[in-house]
């Protein structure tokens, strides 16, 4: 998520109203009540940095984040207010733990191994893997100030995500497709089918962004069919991406029309 140093903090994905990516706090008190501040806002779900990042200079990539106690706190919150939690982790320690705790998503998980792939069917959760950032952190990341600390961190990310994205493909973990990319990056992100491509199948990867994503987000029927009721967003493409789901990662090229909310929005 763009602009989030990875503190020990709580953070909200959809923050409109408070003018910040996320909150820094400590305790069991001071994190149930930013939990609370934070959904009062509207936030759809909370996030959690359950672990050190590659973009934050100062906290390892192998650390823990927040007490069970505290994981537990933002959960009870977020279920009484009928929402839930993800969380951002990279080891499988971090992410085991936080699906022990009660979290519904994990962003990341480059490092998680087969226990994890059992926790994760065990609760039913998501993951949402994050794997071109990596490709354009090495490429671009000194350009867009990333510190020499955090460029250092990224070396072998892509390569054990792609692992890690192997494994929990084959052993049936619900994958939605994201990415993590930081402000002048973003208009790589269609480049994460052509990564995904490299272990996934092509249905696989068109359910991760549209069935699996819906379901993630409570927007089943919604979201990522074409039904009635539907939102009515469609993409209509030049290539079957049933064939090759790379086609997907160059919009300029074979992105023909986009139909937002039942309105033509890009013709090309």
């Amino acid at each position: 998520m763009p602009g989030i140093r990875a503190q020990q903090g709580l953070v909200v994905e959809i923050q409109t109203l408070l003018g910040g990516p996320g909150t820094v706090c400590d305790g069991v008190d001071a994190v149930r009540r930013a939990s609370r501040d934070q959904l009062r806002t509207g936030a759809h779900h909370v996030k959690l940095m359950l672990s050190g990042g590659v973009a934050s200079p100062t906290d390892r990539v192998d650390s823990l984040q927040f007490s069970a106690d505290e994981i537990e706190a933002v959960v009870e919150e977020a279920t009484n207010a009928n929402r839930y939690v993800t969380g951002h982790a990279y080891t499988a320690r971090a992410v085991n733990r936080g699906l022990e705790l009660g979290l519904r998503c994990i962003e990341h998980g480059n490092l998680i191994d087969a226990s994890s792939v059992e926790l994760f069917r065990e609760h039913d959760a998501f993951l949402v893997p994050t794997l071109v950032t990596y490709e354009y952190l090495q490429k671009e990341g000194a350009d867009a100030g990333l510190p020499p600390a955090s460029q250092a961190k990224v070396g072998e990310m892509l390569e054990a995500g792609l692992h890690a994205l192997d494994l929990a493909s084959r052993g049936g973990v619900k994958i939605a497709l994201g990415t993590d990319l930081l402000g002048s990056m973003h208009r790589h992100q269609s480049e994460e089918f052509r990564i995904h491509a490299q272990v996934q199948s092509p249905e696989d990867i068109l359910r991760s962004a549209t069935l699996v994503g819906a379901e993630l987000l409570e927007q089943t029927g919604t979201l990522g069919v074409v039904a009635e009721g539907a939102a009515a967003d469609l993409v209509l493409l030049r290539a079957n991406p049933l064939e090759d789901a790379q086609v997907l990662a160059s919009p300029e090229r074979h992105v023909r029309m986009v139909v937002q909310g039942g309105r033509v929005v890009h013709e090309g």
